[in-house]
Order: structure tokens, then C-alpha cells, then sequence
């Protein structure tokens, strides 16, 4: 028998390494063909409409940046902008905040039948569909609805009104429906986090005479760094992007106090019928997404070094 030639083996296991790359990129096409036609394609036609004036069904004519001009020289698109901003005080701030706290507490706890009972009841909104919390809440939030029914009863009917029906209440009894809605899912992520800490940190604490307040602020917040991340991004999206609960509960009124991007962006194309003015609002809601997100990822990203 004649010995093998030098460096045939080597040759082999290249060959059999480049078959199963090939293979692998098999199995990723799929879904990179997916991503190209759902998600890069559309993507590009609304960069490409928001060029253009155009009513989506008859000629278009070229508009270039006059579009995105439009996006920040009109006070009803420019003002939809501003209030998806201010949501996020209500749809990222309160709920982070707020489940830090009640996740501490049932931290506290979690070894009891409340915990498990805390941790249901606060998960049901995510649950719910966002069109039956919309309905749900605007039946609460009427005039003649629970919520001024109670504040009757403690003597405070001077407060009442209809809280999606005016025009100063109207973007925070939105922004505080949304907080509802995602305090359930942030206090269980942070929940989660706060499992995965070293018991050994608290009790080291406590030797050193650290109190329940110093034990959540040098060890439990510093530790859930990354769900922290997770829950800011989350939120900040939600904010952004809204608009089921908005077109139920208010469809942007009183006047414009509640329009949102999202919503603008759908009145724009369906009913005004001026789709490049959408499209151009589309992405500049796109730009900002990325503007906020980006920065929490990146800093998430450092915290690990």
C-alpha cells in the first residue's frame, strides 16, 4: 500500500470545514430571506415614498427632502414628535422605577403565597389585549366611570373629569394606562435579575451594618444593570412606537393633545392619502427608535467590560 500524500489530510478537514460552513449558511437563508422581504425591503420602499408626493394610487411627483421638511415645520407632525417623547416618562420611567421597588419587596418575600399571588396579578396586563385595555380603561377613565366614582367618595368630586377628554389630563392618563400595562413585565424581568445576585453579597452587608436601603442601592440596582437595560430599551420602544391604545382610547384627541407618531403616520397615509408625508414621518420615527435605543445598548455594552 502506498502511504497517503503529504498534506492530504490537512486538505480533508478543510474540505469537510467549508462543507459545514456551506451547510450552515443553508440553514440561515431561510430566515435571511425572511428578514430581506419583510423587514429590509419595506424599509427601503419608505425611504423611497418618503422622496416622493404621492397619494398611493395615482402618478407620483419628486419631492426630495421637502417631506422631512414638512415633518418638523407643521406643528401637528412636529408636536405627534413631542408628545411620543414625553410618554416616555410615563411608559419607561414609572414602570422601571416602580418595579424596582415592588421587586425588592417581593424579593422580601419570595417564599411566601403572596409573592406567587403579587407576581400573577401584576403579570395579567401583558395578558390582556392592548385593544381591551384601551376599552376597558376609557370606561374607567369617563366622566361617570369608577375611577371618578371613588374620588367622590373620598370627597374630592372637585377633581373629577373626564380624564381622555381634556386637554391637560388627557397625554398622562395615556402615558399612565401604558405604565399599567408594562409595570408587569418590567417588575418580573427585574424579579428575575435580582435571582441570579450572590446571597452572600447581602449578608456580608448586613455584617458591615448596611440597612435594607443602602443593601438596594449598592448591591441589588448596581446588579440588575443589564435588566435595567432591557426594561429602558423596552419601554422606550413602546413609547415611541404607540398606537393601539392611543387609536382606542382617544384617537388622538382631545384635538391633537394625544396624536402620536404612529398614529399620525396611519391617518396620514389612509385618510389624508399623502403617503410620502407619512412615509417621511415613518422614518424619522425610525431615526429616533435607533437615537434612544443605541445609547442604552452601548452603555450596557460598556457596563460588561
Amino acid at each position: 500500500m502506498t502511504p497517503p500524500a503529504p498534506g492530504r489530510p490537512a486538505r480533508s478537514r478543510a474540505t469537510r470545514a467549508m462543507t459545514r460552513g456551506w451547510a450552515g449558511w443553508l440553514f440561515v437563508v431561510p430566515a435571511l430571506a425572511f428578514y430581506a422581504v419583510f423587514v429590509l425591503r419595506p424599509i427601503s420602499l419608505t425611504f423611497q415614498y418618503s422622496l416622493y408626493r404621492w397619494d398611493g394610487i395615482g402618478p407620483s411627483t419628486w419631492a426630495g427632502p421637502a417631506n422631512y421638511g414638512k415633518v418638523f415645520t407643521d406643528p401637528a407632525l412636529y408636536d405627534s414628535l413631542i408628545n411620543a417623547v414625553k410618554l416616555i416618562v410615563f411608559f419607561s420611567a414609572v414602570p422601571v422605577l416602580l418595579g424596582l421597588a415592588i421587586a425588592a419587596t417581593i424579593r422580601r418575600i419570595a417564599h411566601t403565597r403572596l409573592a406567587l399571588v403579587a407576581r400573577t396579578v401584576l403579570f395579567l396586563p401583558q395578558v390582556i389585549p392592548l385593544v381591551a385595555a384601551g376599552i376597558a380603561w376609557s370606561w374607567l377613565l369617563s366622566s361617570t366611570g369608577v375611577v371618578n366614582q371613588f374620588l367622590s367618595l373620598l370627597g374630592l368630586g372637585g377633581v373629577t373629569r373626564a380624564w381622555l377628554g381634556d386637554l391637560s389630563t388627557a397625554l398622562p392618563a395615556v402615558g399612565m394606562i401604558g405604565a399599567w400595562v408594562l409595570l408587569g413585565l418590567c417588575t418580573l424581568l427585574l424579579l428575575a435579575g435580582m435571582s441570579k445576585i450572590d446571597p452572600a453579597l447581602y449578608e456580608a452587608a448586613r455584617l458591615d451594618g448596611a440597612g435594607a436601603w443602602r443593601e438596594f442601592v449598592s448591591i441589588t440596582v448596581p446588579s440588575l444593570r443589564q435588566e435595567i437595560a432591557v426594561c429602558v430599551t423596552v419601554t422606550v420602544i413602546a413609547a415611541l412606537a404607540s398606537f393601539d391604545i392611543i387609536y382606542i382610547s382617544t384617537q388622538g384627541g382631545p384635538g391633537n393633545a394625544t396624536m402620536v407618531p404612529g398614529l399620525q403616520i396611519y391617518y396620514l397615509a389612509f385618510s389624508e392619502r399623502e403617503v410620502g408625508t407619512a412615509s417621511a414621518l415613518a422614518v424619522v420615527l425610525m431615526v429616533l427608535v435607533i437615537a434612544c435605543a443605541l445609547p442604552i445598548q452601548l452603555f450596557t455594552k460598556d457596563g460588561k467590560r
